[in-house]
């Protein structure tokens, strides 16, 4: 019989800036942990939820991913997500995407309707085109930008923001799921951790993953795939290898967050910045939604 325990924890970017009000960021979390849990209860599937929930927090305009991405410095705004199913190790991504409102739901039609696990640029915006998702017509009205003005790095670092959800449903099943507009002035066809299977995004049977940060250094560390692996092969806890992943990220200079959620439902989600939004329904039924330590 399953356990009916359920979890959920999303982020909206490790790019918190101390000093700046998140009211409204704390509260719409809040809410998408609410829907999330009323349709876990009504026994929606952890990948149907994570990705529902990250559509959410893309559209809002007020996270560094979809609505509230800014542009590279050609003026281009290109987005990247990624989406995985911990129970049958299936996954879907895309990279640099221009032109489509959400890319974690062309992301999630890459897992459902192709054979690859990744398409990028005017692959990417082929697949949206042919499977007639919503498409951005005016960039400059539809972009909010969230972010671009906040400053949350001294000058020659990386700026960043990104937006994720983590789910453990009724049946035990994970899921994971990744979107960001990347980091402020990239370069053209920049890509970070995001997109990238085991960098970014990771869900498997034990351990759903999803990062925010300096996207480059989760790159270098492979940081979801290592959590997962750390506790895999090293019998670590989740708070452990999430702990272990970040003191690494944090060594090699770089700086950020994630979020993860366990088999069994237990939660974690460090950073090491300044602050991380997010929210999580504890196994334990707890609603929690910050920016800041609790």
């Amino acid at each position: 019989m399953a356990n009916k325990c359920l979890s959920v924890v999303l982020h909206g970017g490790a790019g918190a800036k101390a000093g700046r009000n998140y009211d409204r960021e704390i509260e719409h979390m809040r809410g998408l942990i609410e829907a999330a849990r009323d349709a876990l209860k009504a026994g929606a599937s952890a990948l149907d939820v994570a990705e529902t929930t990250t559509r959410q927090l893309e559209a809002s305009g007020l996270y560094v991913a979809g609505r509230g991405a800014s542009p590279n410095t050609d003026g281009v705004y290109e987005l990247d997500a990624a989406i995985m199913d911990g129970h049958a190790l299936r996954c879907g991504a895309v990279a640099a995407l221009e032109g489509f409102e959400s890319p974690i739901a062309v992301a999630r039609e890459v897992l459902e309707r192709t054979q690859h696990v990744m398409l990028a640029g005017s692959g990417a915006a082929g697949l949206a085109a042919a499977r007639g998702y919503a498409r951005v017509t005016d960039p400059e009205a539809w972009f909010t930008r969230a972010g671009a003005f906040e400053d949350n790095h001294p000058p020659g670092k990386l700026a960043h923001g990104t937006v994720g959800c983590v789910v453990r449903d009724g049946e035990g099943r994970l899921a994971a799921c990744t979107s960001t507009g990347g980091v402020f002035g990239k370069l053209p066809g920049r890509v970070g951790d995001t997109p990238i299977i085991g960098a970014g995004c990771w869900a498997d049977a034990r351990v759903a993953v999803s990062c925010t940060g300096q996207g480059e250094y989760f790159v270098k560390v492979a940081a979801a795939a290592q959590l997962a692996h750390r506790m895999r092969f090293g019998g670590q806890s989740v708070t452990e290898a999430a702990d272990a992943v970040l003191a690494e990220i944090a060594a090699l200079g770089g700086d950020g967050g994630l979020i993860a959620v366990t088999a069994d439902g237990s939660i974690a989600m460090p950073y090491v910045s300044e602050g991380m939004k997010r929210a999580a329904l504890t196994p334990d039924g707890e609603i929690v939604s910050a920016a800041f330590a609790l």
